[in-house]
């Protein structure tokens, strides 16, 4: 069928025959983004308030950002690290200064980042901590989310992410999320390299832990010389309303794993952040990507985190938040079993009726002109790009609640 054509269901239905079926969308087609905003290939706008699972938190095709992937790409793309490039040293120097660590591996998926945060803590253990080989144990939460490879899944609760596919990497001790004691009981081991954790489980359902929970996790680790390792993937780079949720509680991770929007959704970028005590155990060809540190994914990270502090994004996110999770509670619905969330990564659970779900919530919102999307069935998960401005953020907000109101 002609391009020029085709509509919204052709491009559904393309999909369906010629892609493998490992998500479910919503049915919707969208060809064009600006800001908080995106239009489908009608012309019918939206507001996302998904901003790719938090990717695009300086909203979508920031000029700044563009540009900068434009510039590059026009010099030099890619040399792989077999060869020095011109911007690779300038990325390194420019993002450990802006998180303060002595060094930064880049990669460029999250998944990738935490995959190297693993192999990072293990090395560790045996080498620093003197854990015997293959003893090394990395302790987890349930209802963690940090990707889908296997041996992400290997430490999974979820049994969509695990059914199988195992045979699974062992070497990892499951704990309830936002629970000390059970963390106490499992750092008496001496065999633990590292803990980690989300600061807020954001594919669980916007899980936000006891005020403290954080910071006495990570003393807990250091008292017992394990390593703190957070995964910010997406509760970083300025969406709970400080440049990392860590920062609420004043924690420096020992290992710091981050993706999503240190690109602002422009280009596959993820780094693993740490000092050369942990950093420096890995050697040449122990680990590595061909794509790892590109120039032109250097370029476009660098950019993207100047645009969160020039446009001072935290505190955006941090005041904006407030007014999202008030007015979501102000909704009279039945549906609306409760708010929470952190800055402006914030979540409502459903409550079923008449047969009808979270789905079927978003669905509708679709139709008045909000994106976002259920996880775990009963739970919406909001999170549009920081860049909304106030009055746009109130005016998504009451169709949201039109939404809502479809099912009263």
């Amino acid at each position: 069928m002609a391009i020029g054509n085709m509509k919204t269901q052709d491009y559904i239905a393309r999909e369906d025959k010629f892609g493998a079926h490992n998500y479910h969308p919503l049915p919707v087609v969208l060809e064009r983004g600006e800001g908080p905003f995106v239009w489908d290939i009608e012309g019918k706008r939206y507001f996302d308030f998904l901003a790719a699972y938090s990717a695009i938190n300086q909203g979508h095709c920031h000029p700044k950002i563009v540009n900068a992937l434009v510039e590059q790409a026009k010099k030099l793309t890619l040399t792989s690290r077999a060869f020095h490039n011109n911007v690779l040293g300038e990325f390194e120097e420019y993002i450990t200064n802006y998180f303060g660590y002595d060094k930064v591996l880049p990669m460029n998926t999250g998944a990738e980042a935490d995959e190297t945060a693993l192999k990072l803590a293990r090395k560790w253990a045996y080498e620093k901590k003197k854990v015997p080989e293959n003893k090394a144990k990395i302790i987890v939460c349930e209802n963690n989310f940090h990707g889908r490879t296997i041996t992400i899944i290997s430490m999974s609760t979820d049994p969509v992410a695990r059914k199988n596919f195992g045979p699974y990497t062992p070497g990892f001790v499951t704990i309830p999320y936002n629970d000390l004691a059970a963390l106490k009981k499992e750092l008496e081991d001496p065999n633990v390299a590292g803990f980690l954790v989300e600061p807020i489980q954001g594919e669980a359902g916007v899980y936000v832990p006891d005020d403290g929970y954080i910071k006495k996790a990570y003393d807990m680790c250091k008292a017992k010389n394990v390593l703190f390792i957070a995964d910010e993937v997406q509760t970083g780079i300025a969406r709970t309303g400080k440049l990392l949720a860590c920062d609420h509680e004043g924690v420096r991770p020992d290992v710091l794993i981050l993706g999503k929007a240190i690109s602002g959704g422009v280009y596959p970028v993820s780094a693993v952040l740490a000092d050369d005590s942990i950093m420096m155990v890995i050697n040449p060809g122990e680990h590595g990507s061909t794509f790892g540190g590109n120039p032109v994914g250097a370029k476009v990270a660098m950019a993207a985190l100047e645009v969160i502090k020039e446009e001072k994004l935290a505190e955006k996110a941090e005041y904006l938040g407030n007014i999202f999770r008030n007015e979501m509670k102000s909704i009279q619905s039945d549906m609306i079993g409760l708010v929470r969330g952190k800055g402006l990564l914030n979540a409502v659970v459903v409550n079923p009726k008449d047969g009808k779900e979270a789905w079927d919530v978003t669905v509708e919102m679709a139709k008045f002109g909000v994106l976002a999307k259920p996880t775990h069935q009963h739970i919406i998960r909001f999170a549009p790009p920081l860049v909304i401005t106030e009055e746009q953020l109130r005016e998504g907000i009451e169709l949201i609640k039109k939404g809502f109101k479809k099912f009263q």
